[in-house]
C-alpha cells in the first residue's frame, strides 16, 4: 500500500453562489505537461471516500481534485438535495473548469473518473455540454436503478406531483457495494453518508439517463467504462447499450467478475486500478486528438435522423394514420388557437411564432381556442424556448460585463433577431452598450423589430436593418465593427454546414480579437418526429424537419471559425443550448 497522500481541503464558489467543499491533491513531481484528474463519488457518499483511489492510482506526477456534491458530505444544503440535476451537471463544468484554471492546465489536460450516481452527471456533462478533456473514465454508471418494488418509479412520480418534494431512503447496505469488510465497515458507521436522495433528483436521474443513453453516439470522448459483474444496484444493460453507441474508436468495456456495485472499492480492485491506468497513460502518452466533425452534416447519427424524416411516414403505417388526423386536427380545431393560427401562417418556426411563444399569454377564438392554445405553448419545446431566452440574456448581460471589465466598447449586433425581443429584453438597462444593431432577412420581422424599438425607447442607440445572416462578405463589412456578437435559433433550422461555415467566417472577420460570440444549439430534441410530420416551416410552408447538431459539432464550427467557447448553459430538458465564446487573435 503506497503512503496516504494529503489532500488541501477548501471551498469552491458556482456560479448560483454555493460553496461547494473539495479536496485537492497537488502533483508531488513535475510533468513534462500537467496533469490533472477530477473525481466524482457515488450517490450518498462524499470525496473522503476517494482518498484511496488517489493513492492506488500512484500517480505522483497528476494533481488530483474531488467535490462533495451539493447536499452530500461537507457540502451545503439539504441532505441528499440538488434543485435539480441539470443544475449539478452544471456544477461539473464549472468545478472541472475550476479545476483546470487552478492547476494552470487547459481543459484537454484533464481526466474524469467518476462512478455511479457520479457518472451520471459526468456522462450527461459529456453529451450535453461537449467538453475538450482528455477523457472519461466511468465505473458502474447508475444509467437504471434497480428499485425492485413494481412500478415503484410510476408511483414515485406520481407522488411527486401530488405531495411535491419529498425524499426517499437508500435501501443500500455497505455488504450489497463491496466484499472488501474494511469498506464495508467505513460506509456503515460513516456519519457524512448521506442516506436520502430527493424525489425531483431520482426521477430526473431516470429521465437524463434514458436520454443520454439513447444518445450516447453524442459523446465522441475516449471512454473507459467499467461494469461491475454482480451488480445489485443497477441495470447492466442500460451501461452495455450507452457503450456500443459511443463513437470515438479509443473507448474500452470491462466486465469485472464477481465485482459488486463499489467497483472502484472492490476487495479485488486491483484489477480495476491496473486497467485505469493503463488507459489514463495512454491517453496522456498521445497527442491530443479531437473529434473529427467535419462531416456531421453527412455521415452522423444525427443526419441520418433528419434524411428520415425527411421521407415521411410509410404510407397507410399507424404512424402515417396518426399524423394525418394530427394535422387535420390541428388545421381543423386548433386554428381556433391564435398560436396554432400563426403558426400556419408565418410558419411555426418563424420570428412571429417565437415571439409569441415568448409573450406566453394563451389567446384564441373561442374558450376551446384558449385552452388549446394554453397546452400548444406548455409543450415541452416551447418552455424549453422560453428558457433559452433567459439563458440569453444571462450570458448577453455577462458579455457586456466582460467587456466593460476589459476595456473594451460594447457594440452589439443580432445577425437574425427575429423580433428582437429576448437582445432588447437584455440590454434595455445596460448603460455601458454604446450601439445595438439587429438585422433579419424578413420583412416582417424588421417591421415588427423597429417598432419594439421605437416603443421602448431605444431608437438613439438601436436600429433594425434587413439583412442575410449566411453572407459572410455582408458580415465582414459590419460598420462599426461588432464586439458582441448573437446568432440565435438560426442553424438549427439548416441541416447543411456550409451556410453555417459562412455565415461565422463573416462574424469572426467582424468582430475584434477578444470580442465575444453568444450562439445557440439543439443537441437533442424530444419531439423531432412530431415536428416533422405535423408542422410547417418559414421556408415555403414546407415540412419543418430539423437536424440536431450535437453540442461537439456546434462547438467545433466555432472553435473552427476563430472562437474559443468559455461558458454554457442548457435547460432541464437538455434541448436547447446557449453558449460564449471568445475570438481568438487571427
Amino acid at each position: 500500500m503506497t503512503n496516504s497522500r494529503i489532500p488541501d481541503e477548501r471551498q469552491f464558489l458556482t456560479s448560483d453562489n454555493t460553496e461547494l467543499f473539495y479536496r485537492h491533491w497537488p502533483a508531488q513531481e513535475a510533468s513534462s505537461t500537467p496533469k490533472v484528474m477530477v473525481l466524482f463519488h457515488r450517490g450518498h457518499e462524499h470525496s473522503g471516500r476517494l482518498q484511496h483511489i488517489v493513492d492506488e492510482l500512484a500517480m505522483p506526477d497528476t494533481a488530483f481534485y474531488a467535490w462533495d456534491a451539493r447536499g452530500h458530505g461537507r457540502s451545503p444544503g439539504q441532505r441528499g438535495y440538488s434543485p435539480s440535476l441539470a443544475r449539478s451537471v452544471q456544477d461539473v463544468d464549472e468545478f472541472v473548469r475550476f479545476a483546470a484554471a487552478d492547476s494552470q492546465a487547459g481543459m484537454t489536460d484533464v481526466v474524469v473518473v467518476a462512478q455511479s450516481v457520479g457518472a451520471i452527471l459526468a456522462a450527461t456533462w459529456a453529451h450535453d455540454y461537449a467538453p475538450d478533456i482528455r477523457g472519461l473514465v466511468l465505473a458502474s454508471p447508475a444509467f437504471k436503478v434497480k428499485l425492485y418494488v413494481p412500478f415503484a418509479r410510476q408511483g414515485l412520480g406520481l407522488m411527486h406531483r401530488l405531495r411535491g418534494l419529498f425524499f426517499v431512503n437508500s435501501y443500500v447496505k455497505g455488504k450489497y457495494l463491496t466484499h472488501d469488510p474494511e469498506r464495508v465497515a467505513s460506509f456503515n458507521k460513516d456519519p457524512l453518508i448521506t442516506r436520502p436522495i430527493a424525489v425531483n433528483i431520482l426521477l430526473d436521474l431516470y429521465k437524463t439517463a434514458e436520454r443520454v443513453v439513447s444518445d450516447a453516439s453524442a459523446i465522441t470522448l475516449p471512454v473507459q467504462l467499467l461494469v461491475s459483474g454482480e451488480d445489485y444496484v443497477v441495470h447492466r444493460q442500460p451501461q452495455i447499450d450507452f457503450y456500443q453507441r459511443l463513437r470515438n474508436p479509443q473507448k474500452e468495456l470491462h466486465v469485472l467478475p464477481g465485482f459488486y456495485h463499489d467497483t472502484l472499492g472492490e476487495k479485488e480492485r486491483h484489477l480495476a486500478f491496473d486497467k485505469m491506468r493503463c488507459f489514463i497513460d495512454t491517453l496522456y502518452a498521445r497527442p491530443v486528438q479531437r473529434f473529427d466533425y467535419s462531416q456531421e452534416d453527412r455521415w452522423s447519427p444525427g443526419a441520418d435522423t433528419w434524411r428520415i424524416l425527411s421521407g415521411g411516414p410509410a404510407p397507410y403505417s399507424l404512424d402515417d394514420l396518426s399524423y394525418r388526423s394530427l394535422r387535420y386536427g390541428m388545421k381543423v380545431l386548433g386554428t381556433q388557437s391564435t398560436g396554432v393560427r400563426l403558426g400556419f401562417e408565418t410558419g411555426f418556426d418563424s420570428g412571429s411564432t417565437l415571439d409569441y411563444v415568448y409573450r406566453n399569454q394563451p389567446q384564441g377564438s373561442s374558450a376551446l381556442g384558449r385552452l388549446i392554445d394554453k397546452n400548444y405553448l406548455n409543450s415541452v419545446g416551447w418552455k424549453g424556448i422560453r428558457q433559452r431566452k433567459v439563458h440569453l440574456q444571462m450570458l448577453i448581460q455577462q458579455a457586456v460585463a466582460r467587456l466593460t471589465e476589459q476595456g473594451s466598447e460594447v457594440r452589439v449586433v443580432d445577425i437574425a433577431a427575429g423580433h428582437g425581443r429576448y437582445v432588447l429584453d437584455a440590454l434595455e438597462g445596460e448603460a455601458a452598450v454604446s450601439e445595438i444593431l439587429l438585422r433579419d432577412y424578413s420583412e416582417l420581422n424588421v417591421a415588427k423589430g423597429k417598432e419594439m424599438i421605437a416603443s421602448r425607447g431605444m431608437a438613439g442607440r438601436a436600429r433594425f436593418e434587413q439583412g442575410d445572416a449566411f453572407n459572410s462578405n455582408e458580415l465582414a463589412a459590419l460598420e462599426p465593427r461588432p464586439t458582441l456578437g448573437i446568432v440565435s435559433g438560426l442553424y438549427e433550422l439548416f441541416p447543411e454546414n456550409g451556410p453555417v461555415r459562412d455565415s461565422l467566417a463573416g462574424l469572426a472577420a467582424a468582430i475584434e480579437p477578444g470580442g465575444i460570440l453568444i450562439y445557440t444549439g439543439q443537441p437533442w430534441h424530444p419531439q423531432l418526429k412530431t415536428i416533422a410530420w405535423s408542422l410547417t416551416s418559414h421556408k415555403d410552408g414546407k415540412a419543418w424537419v430539423m437536424r440536431v447538431r450535437t453540442q461537439g459539432e456546434m462547438d467545433a464550427l466555432v472553435r473552427d471559425a476563430g472562437f474559443e467557447k468559455c461558458a454554457q448553459l442548457i435547460d432541464e430538458m437538455g434541448i436547447f443550448t446557449v453558449s460564449m465564446a471568445v475570438r481568438r487573435q487571427p
